[in-house]
């Protein structure tokens, strides 16, 4: 049988059958390949949290924990990898980089939201290079001085820094940390004047204000209240608009005669931009469990952090709405990074 636009001669005819015989074979493979080449089940790897801070902080502690609880979960190898630096902007810029399949996540919190407020560029799009995955905890900043600083309330702190205008100084987790807003919005609030004194992560200022090299700085209730339950630190008050259940005692910035003071801390988890849907929602939903977990509850209540949770969507709104206030107090308070 001729096939048109085909010439066949005597040495073609002796060869065709092998090498037809090879392509069928060939096409055979093909086929069976692309039947069986449907989207892969996820997780098909390694996954990597990328935390944005030096080991030491609560972002660190729950990282290593979700690490644990979603190894367990799916039985792949799930790795925690301290990017820290640039106020977060290394470990964010990397992963705003990284495949969208999943498999590359971000520990996310308060520098997340303020850094668009607080630099005119930054090495990604914080909405638009991001997949926000889940509202993961919550709680509150602690004011702390250190224990020989002659304050034991903050309008005395108010009235020591209005008395020796720049003479006190307080550390920070870096530029635009919860700890360096907190103090900012403070500053602007009790026309007070403050040297601020930024570092790469919470455990290192915390170090220095308990070996006394700076007075006084804010920071999420886990990292200070065990120094200031064995008398290590001196806790004034808490960032939030409500009392903290964890600190009861302690009353908040605003009902020690400061208006207006509210600084929530959250931690979150995002993916890069262009994740799949449906891997977005494993991901909550695996999230939403291990949050639900008794021995991780446990170790939440201990560490003085509220668990959330809730959907994508929820944490979408939630990240809008924290940049918008947080660029408007940047602006109103002249905060820079320094």
């Amino acid at each position: 049988m001729r096939i048109p636009g085909m010439s066949w001669s005597p040495d073609l005819m002796s060869v065709a059958p092998v090498r037809w015989a090879c392509t069928f074979a060939v096409l055979l493979a093909l086929a069976a390949c692309s039947g069986s080449s449907g989207p892969q089940e996820y997780p098909s790897g390694t996954i990597r949290i990328v935390v944005p801070y030096p080991p030491g902080g609560f972002n660190d502690t729950f990282a290593r924990t979700a690490a644990q609880k979603l190894n367990d979960t799916w039985g792949q190898p799930v790795i925690v990898e301290n990017r820290a630096g640039g106020n977060t902007t290394i470990g964010s810029g990397l992963v705003a980089r990284a495949p969208a399949d999943g498999h590359t996540l971000l520990i996310v919190s308060f520098a997340f939201a303020a850094n668009p407020g607080l630099y005119d560029e930054l090495p990604y799009d914080t909405l638009g290079d991001f997949a926000p995955v889940i509202l993961a905890a919550g709680t509150a900043n602690v004011l702390v001085t250190r224990p020989d600083l002659p304050v034991d309330s903050v309008p005395e702190l108010i009235a020591l820094a209005r008395a020796q205008p720049g003479a006190l100084n307080y550390a920070s987790a870096g530029n635009g940390s919860s700890n360096h807003l907190s103090m900012e919005l403070f500053k602007s609030l009790t026309g007070t004047e403050f040297v601020h004194v930024p570092y790469r992560g919470s455990a290192p200022a915390v170090a220095d204000l308990l070996g006394g090299q700076v007075d006084v700085m804010f920071d999420n209730t886990p990292n200070v209240m065990p120094h200031v339950r064995v008398g290590r630190l001196r806790a004034l008050a808490v960032s939030t608009r409500a009392r903290s259940r964890f600190t009861p005692e302690l009353l908040t910035v605003e009902e020690s005669g400061v208006p207006g003071f509210d600084v929530p801390v959250w931690f979150g988890v995002v993916a890069p931009a262009g994740t799949p849907r449906p891997v977005i929602d494993q991901l909550n939903a695996a999230f939403n469990r291990l949050l639900r977990m008794p021995d991780v509850l446990r170790l939440f209540d201990q560490q003085g952090v509220e668990p959330r949770g809730g959907t994508p969507e929820e944490f979408d709104t939630f990240l809008r709405t924290q940049i918008e206030t947080w660029a408007a107090v940047v602006k109103a308070s002249g905060a820079r990074p320094e």
